[in-house]
């Protein structure tokens, strides 16, 4: 069986491929300097319309943002999307509205049983896309005293001091 020569009148439609944001929309540096990070959690978002033409266009802040949870859910408390000069004028945009996170039963569980010992905390570490979908990386974690943040600072400028080592031995030579 012969096929059949394609020209231009007689090939398949180039459907226009559909661009997916990608990459995270923001991160909170305060959580992992200020908690030990035990375990992570990917939990969806619910949001509005105009919250995620906010995030598409970058304008989230995660500093101070926490999770509450009660009644077997679990909300987004303190993160802050900043509205758009252009977003709808008959939709009043609150940019710290408590937003629920979607995670599924067993997750929650894990969550309330962890939560409920002492010094465990949950506390939502970024914000990024996956595929379309908007995703919250949410963490259980325990707090940090200052000697901890001491050791883990000067940790990090050891290895920092490594890597300029590692770079500048090579141009030596």
């Amino acid at each position: 069986m012969a096929q059949a020569r394609t020209t231009p009148y007689n090939a398949r439609p180039m459907a226009k491929q559909k661009k997916h944001p990608q990459g995270t929309i923001a991160l909170n540096k305060k959580a992992l300097h200020d908690y030990f990070i035990e375990h992570k959690f990917e939990a969806g978002l619910v949001l509005s319309g105009w919250e995620v033409k906010s995030l598409r266009a970058g304008k989230a802040q995660l500093v101070d943002s926490y999770v509450l949870l009660k009644d077997d859910e679990a909300w987004l408390m303190g993160c802050h999307i900043t509205p758009l000069k252009t977003a709808s004028t008959h939709v009043i945009a609150d940019p710290t509205r408590t937003r629920k996170l979607l995670l599924n039963k067993r997750e929650l569980e894990k969550l309330f049983g962890s939560v409920q010992q002492k010094g465990y905390t949950a506390v939502a570490l970024s914000l990024y896309w996956k595929q379309h979908l908007v995703k919250c990386e949410i963490a259980l974690a325990k707090g940090k005293k200052d000697f901890d943040k001491r050791h883990t600072e000067k940790e990090r400028d050891a290895d920092r001091e490594v890597q300029r080592a590692m770079r500048s031995k090579g141009k030596e030579d």
